[in-house]
């Protein structure tokens, strides 16, 4: 193992060609962040006020729904979440296709997933009655549901081109990565164990689709934690302090890579044992998901057609 890291080490390492768009995701993430907490800064004041006070606060007239700011804010988070379409078009468009890739997108359709109804909650100022209250509640609901479609879809593998790996090609993965972990002496069997202690096949599939639900996010939610038990066992104290208990990376390089190796043998591990429960979830998902989507869809273009037809500014 040793030698290997040493050999890894003088080899000049590839380009990463995902370095781009992470520099495009966390200048988005910042300028969507910084708008956000500058207007919740700014109107800090109006928008936690009582509703019958408010109509004397100086800032009523731009951060009320129809004021100069309020107003605004409602386009941009419309055009944000009208964006949010493009990524359930672009299967249908060949040129939409050719840019970028499923995954890219995707992380830009979360991102305008939680921006545009966070500005349209601010250009609401927090007035929810009517059907402004009911547009809110589902979009809310399409957000939360979203972060749910999210969760599973990391939960069902995919190759770097986006299409979904075959059982077999999976098994070989692990079979390979079980190989490495055999080869190195840094961690004993009985270490790795509970990262490796998963519900058999015949368990598995007499789940529900709940209690699948459930227990995929445990795991996930525990993995962290085991890992953190590993580095502990190579740490000295004041080392066990600096990385939170083991939770930051601060093993010798060896254990790291060790530690890597584990970490996606138990994370390719779980995604074989639920694969095919992730997938009836998240065509679930999909069936629930559409609808309140194109609900909000509708939702909005009445209340777009209502402000400019009875003239609400």
């Amino acid at each position: 193992m040793a030698t290997q890291v040493l050999r890894a080490a003088k080899t000049k390492p590839a380009a990463d060609p995902e370095r781009g768009h992470r520099w495009r995701m966390l200048l988005a993430v910042v300028g969507s962040a910084g708008v956000l907490l500058a207007i919740a800064f700014y109107g800090a004041r109006y928008y936690t006020a009582p509703l019958s006070e408010r109509i004397g606060d100086p800032l009523h007239a731009l951060l009320r729904p129809s004021g100069a700011i309020g107003i605004r804010l409602g386009q941009i988070g419309l055009g944000c979440m009208a964006l949010l379409y493009l990524y359930g078009i672009r299967k249908h468009w060949p040129w939409l296709r050719a840019i970028g890739n499923t995954r890219h997108w995707l992380d830009f359709h979360i991102l305008l997933g939680i921006t545009g109804p966070l500005l349209v909650t601010f250009h609401s100022s927090f007035k929810l009655q009517g059907l402004a209250g009911v547009a809110f509640w589902v979009m809310w609901t399409v957000v939360m549901s979203g972060f749910v479609g999210r969760y599973f879809y990391g939960q069902i593998p995919r190759s770097m081109t986006a299409a979904e790996l075959s059982m077999k090609e999976m098994e070989a993965a692990r079979e390979a990565l079980a190989a490495k972990l055999e080869s190195q002496r840094l961690l004993s069997a009985a270490d790795l164990a509970p990262l490796f202690r998963l519900p058999g096949p015949e368990q598995v599939q007499r789940m529900s689709l709940g209690a699948a639900l459930g227990t995929m996010i445990w795991l996930d939610a525990q993995r962290p934690f085991q890992v953190s038990r590993l580095r502990r066992k190579a740490l000295p104290a004041r080392m066990i302090l600096l990385s939170l208990g083991g939770l930051l990376p601060f093993a010798p390089k060896d254990l790291e890579m060790v530690i890597a190796t584990v970490r996606k043998q138990a994370w390719l591990s779980m995604k074989i044992s639920f694969l095919s429960k992730a997938q009836a979830v998240f065509h679930l998902w999909h069936v629930i998901h559409r609808p309140f989507s194109y609900s909000l869809a509708a939702l909005a273009l009445i209340h777009v057609a209502t402000v400019l037809l009875f003239g609400y500014f």
